[in-house]
């Protein structure tokens, strides 16, 4: 099946497999058939995590990452936290 959408920088994935599985995260880096995700907070822009586009299904959120930090700077972690919370990907805490 064809992803509807594409595996960009900025765009919000959900995990389908592993261990991360359900959890939501953006998309740093796109090779053919790997990214490079992080969310702030498992993964940090740090230690980003490779993973293959079979793994990840893709939503229509693209967010534009040099937005993420208007006042100018590096992006931080913080910066991805934020962005998924507001957007309506946050994490569950228990």
């Amino acid at each position: 099946m064809k992803e509807p959408f594409t595996f960009e920088p900025g765009r919000v994935v959900e995990s389908i497999q592993g261990r991360d599985k359900g959890n939501f995260f953006l998309v740093m880096e796109a090779a053919e058939g790997i990214v490079t995700i992080a969310d702030g907070r498992r993964h940090k822009l740090e230690n980003p995590k490779k993973k293959k586009t079979k793994h990840l299904r893709a939503k229509p959120v693209l967010l534009d990452l040099k937005a993420l930090r208007p006042e100018g700077g590096a992006l931080q972690n913080s910066d991805l936290r934020r962005a998924l919370e507001a957007n309506g990907f946050a994490e569950e805490r228990s």
